[in-house]
């Protein structure tokens, strides 16, 4: 069923970062999912698992310390992803100048397979004349090490009371001098290292004269390669690549459009140098992703370019981009209605105030379809109601005027972080319903982060769990519920009060999650999962298949691993489902 549908957010090896007092927490750690055209899926886990973090990401709405260090989110949007800029003079001269600087950049390609070569062999002299990467990881290791625990003396410092905790002030002041001073050495023992091996490196008379031998025959050959004569093929690409570059940077003004200009005809111009293929997309579309995204070119007429963009979230850095993307095409209902809504501003002027910035339209006609929405969302007497003030809401009001505000640009993704959270049960109900008969008119897809799993059996086609920053287990809701294979599902399971049998003791897991400032070896959950392997504590698990739509990341899926049967309280629950969460 999932292949037969549109992949709307596809997401790759996704890595997210927070820079935290002076280290670094990984929050987000080589996720991978595609998510597709009007489904529900359910983000599970734990508080602290990276269920909201992950959803942030697609709208640009991580903290600001945060950031993505790897991975891709690519969109596809056809509204947002079709582009076009108008050739004028000013953009002719930009394309021929950057079509010119191409077509002597394409001589270099003729030569790179020796320029690569030279590369190499400059990377063994610089080798030979430096500490090994092993020695340098030694060194950042035993670094790191100091340097964390000299932040952490220094937060503790912060918290004592300098009328109380005198004497653990002294202490805590004496070990940052000390840490300090060891810090220091190491830095010393390491420059020390270094310029021990650039003398020895100097010494070395043979390496020295069988070097410049090589590398002078190696520049020889490469200054006789590069003469040679550009292809019409690649003359070809090189002016398509220039029109690709003016349709990436069409949208900016006019200081930041010639800088990117300038960005991104020198990195296509080292990518020739190098070698890269500039035929190949995902190459291509690397290559602008260090400076913008990509607007692959499509076609012309006489005074405009068209083309599609490769909208890859992970690399937006535009502001302008993100509010054509943000509210627009993705939106987000969040748990507290009270803090999404502005307490001195009218309903009605909140809702109009996003359908204005969004939308071409006039007051009245934004007023018009606000009060539309105000009926679809079960408002009544909308009318009366649209001059009011959220405190003359209720709390499942509140929350309908949200999703009404959330729906005002009929966005593509719409994001539900815990909606229902500050809402009473028979509201709860109420609002997941509303959410999904909207679903069916607008046809928008739904991303649900929540630790709830009775939501989760009432909202979801699928279901990713999520532990530690990555998704360990993935499948449709019956899967989830009715196959689960991690021992994290089984758990989560376990703890469910509404399966839980009378004179029972309710199941709790142990322990606590790992800490994400440190490098996790093996299976995150090992040290509280009662169905630990061996293998869980040393190396990290694949993802094996179960079936065409069910995914998990366990040992206990490995052809050789001991057949281990899940919890006797979750065996047979689909009758305890359909009781407990009416199904």
């Amino acid at each position: 069923m999932a292949e037969e549908k549109k992949v709307v957010l596809s997401i790759k090896d996704l890595w997210v970062k927070f820079r935290v007092r002076g280290r670094v927490l990984t929050a987000i750690r080589g996720v991978s999912l595609d998510i597709y055209e009007n489904e529900s899926i359910a983000i599970v886990g734990e508080s602290g698992s990276g269920k909201s973090v992950f959803t942030k990401t697609f709208a640009g709405m991580l903290d600001s310390n945060g950031f993505v260090s790897g991975g891709k989110i690519i969109f596809n949007d056809n509204e947002l992803t079709d582009a076009s800029v108008k050739l004028t003079p000013a953009a002719r001269r930009m394309i021929e100048k950057a079509r010119a600087a191409f077509s002597v950049a394409s001589a270099l390609e003729l030569g790179a397979a020796t320029y690569q070569k030279m590369l190499a062999l400059e990377s063994e002299k610089r080798e030979r004349g430096s500490l090994s990467e092993e020695e340098r990881t030694g060194f950042r290791r035993e670094l790191k090490e100091l340097t964390d625990k000299r932040t952490d003396t220094f937060n503790l410092k912060q918290t004592f009371d300098p009328s109380k905790d005198k004497e653990k002030i002294r202490e805590t002041s004496r070990l940052i001098k000390e840490l300090d001073d060891q810090i220091k050495k190491m830095k010393s023992r390491e420059a020390e290292a270094e310029r021990a091996r650039k003398a020895d490196a100097a010494g070395d008379a043979a390496f020295n004269k069988r070097f410049d031998q090589q590398y002078a025959a190696l520049k020889a050959q490469y200054e006789k390669e590069t003469k040679g004569t550009v292809s019409p093929a690649a003359e070809r690409r090189n002016e398509i690549l220039a029109k690709e570059i003016y349709l990436s940077i069409g949208r900016f003004g006019m200081r930041q459009r010639y800088q990117m200009f300038n960005k991104l005809v020198a990195a296509l111009t080292e990518a020739m140098k190098l070698g890269v293929d500039l035929d190949d997309e995902a190459q291509r579309n690397a290559v602008f992703d260090e400076v913008t995204f990509r607007v692959k070119y499509l076609d012309e007429t006489a005074d405009t370019l068209h083309g599609a963009c490769v909208l890859n979230l992970a690399r937006v850095q535009y502001s302008k981009d993100w509010s054509r993307i943000r509210g627009r095409r993705i939106a987000t209902v969040f748990q507290d209605p009270m803090t999404s809504l502005n307490p001195i501003i009218t309903i009605g002027k909140q809702i109009t105030s996003v359908i204005l910035k969004h939308q071409e339209c006039s007051e009245a006609e934004a007023r018009r379809r606000a009060l539309d929405l105000m009926r679809k969302v079960g408002i009544p007497n909308a009318e009366a109601r649209f001059d009011d003030y959220p405190f003359q809401y209720s709390g499942g009001m509140r929350q309908r005027i949200v999703i009404a505000i959330a729906l005002s640009c009929q966005p593509k993704i719409l994001i539900c972080d815990e909606p229902t959270t500050a809402l009473d049960v028979t509201i709860q109900a109420q609002i997941l319903q509303l959410i999904k008969d909207l679903q069916k008119e607008f046809n928008y897809t739904i991303v649900f982060i929540t630790h709830d799993l009775g939501v989760v059996a009432n909202v979801a086609d699928r279901v990713a769990v999520l532990y530690a920053g990555q998704i360990i287990e993935l499948g449709t809701a019956e899967d989830i519920f009715y196959d689960p294979r991690h021992p994290y599902t089984w758990a989560l399971l376990s703890s469910l009060p509404q399966l839980a049998q009378k004179n029972t003791k309710l199941y709790s897991i142990t322990g606590t999650p790992p800490s994400l400032y440190n490098q996790i070896t093996g299976d995150a959950f090992a040290p509280r999962n009662p169905y630990c392997l061996k293998i869980d504590t040393l190396a990290e698990p694949p993802m094996f298949q179960v079936s065409e739509t069910h995914f998990a990341k366990t040992w206990l899926l490995a052809p050789h691993a001991p057949k281990i049967e899940k919890p006797e309280g979750i065996h047979d629950i689909h009758e305890k489902l359909i009781h407990a969460f009416n199904i």
